[in-house]
């Protein structure tokens, strides 16, 4: 997939760590310029380490501090990406986050900075690239779409989750959003899928793997035997957004090592 996306303008959200720096690397490598997203001042460092990652090895990108929770952030970082690189092609919604907690016990709090982030995040972002998408109109020089988004959802939209429900919600929502995005706009040849990531290992799931015993209690939920790493989210990620997958809309794919196929039930359950 050398290059299979050369001459396009992707935003990777949330992609100073974890899953976002692993997509925002493999897009650059298949030739898009990357812009990394982070949310704060804080993550601005990180988000200049990916970006020199990215640029080291001979890719092209920027970086773009914006809280995909807020309107007016998420209008100023696409109208900033247009006046610079003049159109946006490709949007990876990935900015998520966790605040897990006993339902009962659960904060407003909790909940609303879960679903603003993980749910209302996505939808900001993906109105304002399908405005640009419309916009701009086709670049059939540049891909057989109009415009890519990929929402990056979890095997969370299909396995509940106790203890992590305001998270579990999100993603079913953010199902809902894709599955409907990709019906209201595939006339317009918009395409929009979802990534469903099971077990990867980034600092937002540490207490799954960071001893032996951990990650030995992992893999009885995982029948491939291994936790995920953020290239392999990259490579979806890579297939999804280029010519490659141009008859895929509308659809959840899940990268799991086959956690949806409930491992628990192996022996009879």
């Amino acid at each position: 997939m050398d290059h299979v996306l050369k001459g396009q303008i992707a935003i990777v959200t949330g992609s100073s760590s974890g899953i976002g720096a692993g997509v925002a690397k493999s897009l650059a490598e298949a030739g898009a310029s990357v812009i990394v997203n982070h949310s704060s001042p804080s993550s601005k460092s990180a988000a200049e380490a990916v970006l020199k990652e990215i640029t080291d090895a001979g890719g092209t990108g920027s970086i773009a501090q914006c809280d995909v929770s807020k309107e007016d952030e998420v209008i100023k970082m696409f109208a900033d990406v247009i006046e610079q690189y003049g159109t946006v092609d490709i949007l990876v919604n990935n900015a998520g986050l966790q605040r897990d907690g006993k339902f009962d016990e659960m904060t407003l709090d909790q909940w609303n900075t879960v679903i603003n982030i993980n749910l209302t995040g996505q939808f900001l972002c993906a109105r304002e690239a399908i405005r640009e998408f419309l916009r701009r109109g086709p670049r059939p020089d540049v891909s057989a779409a109009t415009g890519k988004i990929i929402c990056m959802s979890s095997v969370h939209e299909l396995i509940p989750w106790a203890g992590h429900i305001n998270y579990a919600a999100s993603k079913g929502g953010v199902k809902m959003l894709m599955q409907s995005l990709a019906q209201e706009y595939g006339d317009r040849k918009i395409r929009v899928n979802s990534i469903c990531p099971g077990a990867i290992q980034t600092p937002i799931n540490k207490p799954a793997w960071e001893t032996p015993q951990a990650m030995n209690s992992l893999m009885t939920l995982i029948p491939y035997n291994r936790i995920g790493q953020p290239s392999d989210i990259g490579n979806l990620a890579v297939f999804l957004a280029s010519d490659l997958s141009d008859y895929i809309t509308g659809a959840s794919i899940f990268i799991d090592g086959g956690m949806t196929v409930f491992e628990s039930f192996a022996s009879g359950g």
